[in-house]
């Protein structure tokens, strides 16, 4: 016997398994059971899974009965006539969805010739196995998996137009890449999801060659030149709002030019840009903690003994500020009310971005990359006829990924630029490596997509062939400029009496372990006296018992509590955070004691 388990639940147990699932999965296609319903027999654990549940991913597939497809040519062609559509093919038991599960007991042929008596279902197309992210990559089959997942995903993080109607949104941390492209070398997805209308990268020429180790590793390299003419220019957008707030007793914030009289007043300089209104005027250049909406807001808190006190009646600065290492110019103000009625002030900081040391740009398959070094233009190599790379890109990142799918896209956007098309790229069905070399040579150049380059600052040919062509690359959303951090003293945690963490805040930056053997094998250990003196506190120490003593600053006498002792005091140096330590294991009944040793 055999049990049978529904949704997890134990409904009870059948002899014949293979007529048991064979029965359940005919009814489903002729529609005596939801068609939502999946079943599986599992091996390992020798038990019958039926699953109705929501949330499960489940894909569509062609039906194969006595090794025949059940969609025929006849029902392609009325699909294609619009007399059939996807409903009527799910309700006829002509395809079916299944989920991980019960896929794990089919066998799925890719192609109609390849279907053999013991296949069960047929792919819809062979790009279905992709996602659709990963189905956008072109000459996918020809990288490795784990390197087409990457690729995938930095594709989700590329600059590019994410909505037509940007300009009316208040999106928070959005940005827009200025001169978009369509790419070269694209898959037949590119126009089911009519990627022209929202893409997202540019299509620039590359060459594969190390420059004076700028490019070592990921480091890549961009032509001065190419940047000025706009490449991977961007802009950021930054949305800051202020509500006018009503709380008890009818009091309620005001958007306005707060006075001198408010209690955290900043300076006239901070309120230079405000207007009558107390809101900044559209094209203020901004910078960083500068106000752009000034507010007010009543006393937080309301006590009956303060009606009586001077104070009680002040109201607090509460105005809305650029973000720190921020800066930009304001692009637009609206003034609108919430869904409560109340007032609500929303100003957009835009800041144009142009690629600097430290931005992250990548291909479609994973190879992502910093910018290393920005080359003039006159010092770029350039090919015979004059071609300068717009990027250069280290040809160590190749052997070890196995990206062939990277050179194969270099090649064939070679050959589109020059032909004026586009080249099908689409997965298991592209157009072959060896017709795109063939047209290459035929255009003029080298069917193994090299060529003769020289040194921009020498004029000397190099003595090797380099790889040149074109390729789409996008700007990904990791800015220098969003991600440096500085910092010398300011805000600490209460507790702990250390720097507070977080960039936004101000924040300091951790030193690990690792950081302190960089600093030591660098010969600057002592700079980790300053690094780790962030929370020093001195603490008074009875030599004679080990523990805490008190040394009373008002009339300079030191003593220790515990042994009434007046001798054998002395002072430390130590963490701050040692010292909670201490205290924290006194709390619970550990009595620590500190034995102290002679510097010298």
């Amino acid at each position: 016997m055999i049990d049978v388990f529904y949704n997890e639940r134990y409904i009870g147990a059948v002899e014949d398994k293979d007529l048991f699932v064979n029965s359940i999965k005919a009814d489903r296609r002729k529609n005596k059971l939801p068609s939502c319903l999946n079943i599986s027999y599992n091996e390992e654990t020798d038990l019958i899974e039926i699953n109705t549940s929501t949330g499960r991913a489940r894909r569509p597939l062609i039906i194969i009965e006595n090794g025949k497809s059940k969609l025929t040519n006849e029902m392609v062609e009325k699909v294609a006539r619009g007399d059939m559509n996807w409903d009527l093919l799910i309700t006829e038991g002509t395809i079916e969805y299944l989920d991980a599960s019960e896929e794990e007991n089919s066998l799925v042929a890719l192609y109609e010739e390849d279907i053999t008596p013991e296949h069960t279902h047929l792919e819809i197309s062979s790009l279905a196995i992709l996602g659709i992210t990963t189905s956008l990559v072109p000459y996918s089959h020809c990288g490795q998996s784990a390197r087409l997942n990457r690729g995938s995903k930095t594709q989700k993080q590329a600059l590019g137009i994410y909505a037509a109607n940007y300009m009316v949104r208040m999106d928070t941390d959005a940005s827009i890449l200025c001169y978009a492209q369509t790419p070269i070398v694209r898959s037949v997805m590119h126009d089911i999801t009519e990627f022209d209308k929202h893409p997202s990268g540019q299509n620039i020429t590359i060459a594969l060659l190390s420059y004076r180790g700028h490019n070592m590793s990921d480091g890549i390299i961009f032509n001065k030149g190419s940047i000025e003419r706009g490449l991977g220019r961007s802009v950021y957008f930054r949305p800051y709002s202020a509500e006018e707030r009503r709380y008890s007793g009818g009091l309620t914030d005001d958007v306005c030019m707060p006075d001198k009289d408010v209690k955290g007043y900043k300076s006239e300089e901070d309120y230079k840009l405000l207007e009558e209104d107390g809101i900044i005027y559209p094209g203020a250049p901004v910078l960083s903690e500068e106000v752009i909406i000034g507010k007010t807001s009543p006393p937080r808190f309301l006590d009956d003994l303060e009606e009586f006190s001077i104070t009680a009646n002040v109201r607090r600065e509460s105005s809305v500020a650029v973000k720190h290492g921020e800066r930009g110019t304001v692009d637009c103000v609206f003034i609108t009310e919430n869904e409560e009625g109340n007032k609500l002030v929303e100003v957009r900081v835009k800041d144009i971005r142009i690629p600097e040391v430290g931005d992250k740009f990548s291909s479609r398959y994973g190879q992502k990359g910093v910018v290393g070094a920005i080359v003039p233009e006159v010092d770029m190599p350039f090919t015979a006829s004059g071609i300068k790379p717009d990027l250069i890109f280290s040809p160590h990142s190749i052997p070890k990924r196995m990206t062939v799918s990277h050179l194969i896209e270099v090649l064939a956007g070679k050959v589109g630029a020059l032909s004026g098309r586009q080249i099908d790229g689409t997965v298991f069905d592209s157009e072959p490596e060896a017709k795109l070399r063939e047209e290459l040579q035929e255009l003029g150049f080298r069917s193994n997509g090299t060529e003769r380059m020289y040194n921009g600052q020498t004029g000397e040919e190099y003595n090797v062939e380099i790889f040149v062509g074109n390729m789409y690359y996008m700007r990904l959303k990791h800015m220098a400029a969003n991600k440096l951090h500085a910092r010398a003293s300011g805000r600490i945690e209460l507790l702990t009496r250390q720097p507070i963490e977080g960039r936004s805040q101000g924040g300091g930056l951790r030193l690990g372990e690792m950081e302190k053997d960089c600093l030591v094998a660098h010969g600057a250990s002592l700079l980790l006296k300053e690094r780790f003196d962030s929370d020093k506190t001195e603490l008074y120490i009875c030599e004679t018992c080990g523990g805490l003593a008190v040394h009373d600053s008002y009339r300079n006498k030191k003593f220790c509590p515990a042994c009434k002792a007046n001798t054998d005091i002395s002072v430390i140096e130590i963490s701050y955070a040692f010292k909670l330590l201490l205290d924290e294991l006194r709390a619970f009944g550990l009595n620590p004691k500190l034995k102290l040793e002679s510097k010298y």
